[in-house]
């Protein structure tokens, strides 16, 4: 098939554009230059790349359109309005399966876990308010016009070159310097709050299951994230132990904890993060298109972390 990724050379696109190219498949990649991949791979020779930037060009979904593909995997599609033009413009084409990258960010509270892809869900924040209208956008789409649609929301998304969670929710590197050191860190409220990270590879492998699973996976939302989450203090263990470290982790209430960090940018990421304490189900993904991760939240994690020292963000004490 004829299978156009939007976004293919960007974490999830590392993985996944020369998978499909290695399953036979014509594939185009869309960037907005002609970025490096994460990860080296001679499949990438036979795939080709156009350069085409979403937000500098005005019929961006109507030159998507134009490459009449069997398949628009689109990976940075950010906006309710964005999703109707691309509809839109695939109309009358020879698509037969549109697959959009939406987020967990899609949900708000946790209620009931492990929390179910195709509920009802209520965001907390813009990001994930655009992402649940587009899903439902695309699933009337599918239900009054048949429009081929399949929504997969991944988790944190961790793996080399990522900047992925740390176990306070935020993106703040230091805490993992800390950990290495054998220093003291402090967990917001008792650290039993929940995070779901997947690794880009996984994201990866459910779109190509999505892709060759198409008649079950259209109309459907999966979630793409390992088969664990993590609570904050599971998860500030498993670092000190990588490190071997004996744990030194404390707690404070919310607002002491938010004196002490002292960083709005970072307050706000955490609280994100720890309001939705998220635990999401993956079992209509393992039994519809046969979804099974490769790497569990500690390998996820660990695995991150190794690329943090390779690139030199963190140290290593000796």
């Amino acid at each position: 098939m004829k299978i156009v990724v939007i976004g293919g050379a960007g974490h999830i696109g590392t993985y996944l554009t020369p998978r499909l190219a290695k399953a036979g498949h014509e594939v185009i990649s869309i960037s907005r230059g002609i970025n490096k991949p994460y990860i080296e791979d001679p499949a990438w020779e036979k795939v080709k790349q156009m350069k085409l930037d979403r937000s500098k060009t005005e019929d961006f979904s109507q030159k998507i359109a134009d490459l009449n593909a069997d398949v628009v995997v689109d990976l940075i599609n950010f906006t309710l309005k964005d999703v109707k033009s691309m509809v839109e413009a695939l109309r009358e084409t020879n698509l037969s399966h549109y697959l959009y990258c939406s987020s967990i960010w899609a949900h708000g509270r946790a209620e009931l876990v492990p929390a179910d892809p195709n509920g009802v869900k209520h965001p907390l924040d813009e990001y994930g308010c655009q992402k649940y209208q587009s899903e439902q956008y695309l699933k009337k789409e599918f239900r009054t016009t048949g429009f081929p649609a399949t929504v997969i929301m991944p988790g944190q998304i961790s793996g080399p070159g990522w900047t992925f969670i740390n176990p306070l929710g935020n993106e703040d590197s230091k805490v993992f310097q800390t950990i290495a050191e054998g220093g003291k860190i402090y967990l917001p409220n008792f650290g039993m709050e929940t995070l779901h990270h997947v690794h880009a590879s996984d994201v990866a492998q459910m779109f190509v299951d999505a892709v060759n699973h198409r008649n079950q996976a259209v109309g459907e939302s999966f979630h793409a994230v390992a088969e664990e989450s993590l609570t904050l203090y599971g998860y500030a263990t498993l670092m000190y132990q990588f490190f071997n470290r004996d744990p030194k982790i404390e707690f404070l209430s919310w607002e002491k904890w938010c004196e002490y960090i002292d960083d709005e940018y970072h307050i706000d990421k955490t609280y994100y993060h720890i309001a939705r304490s998220g635990y999401y189900s993956i079992e209509n993904a393992k039994n519809l298109i046969g979804y099974s991760p490769k790497y569990k939240t500690s390998d996820v994690v660990e695995d991150s972390l190794k690329s943090y020292i390779e690139r030199g963000i963190i140290s290593v004490p000796q």
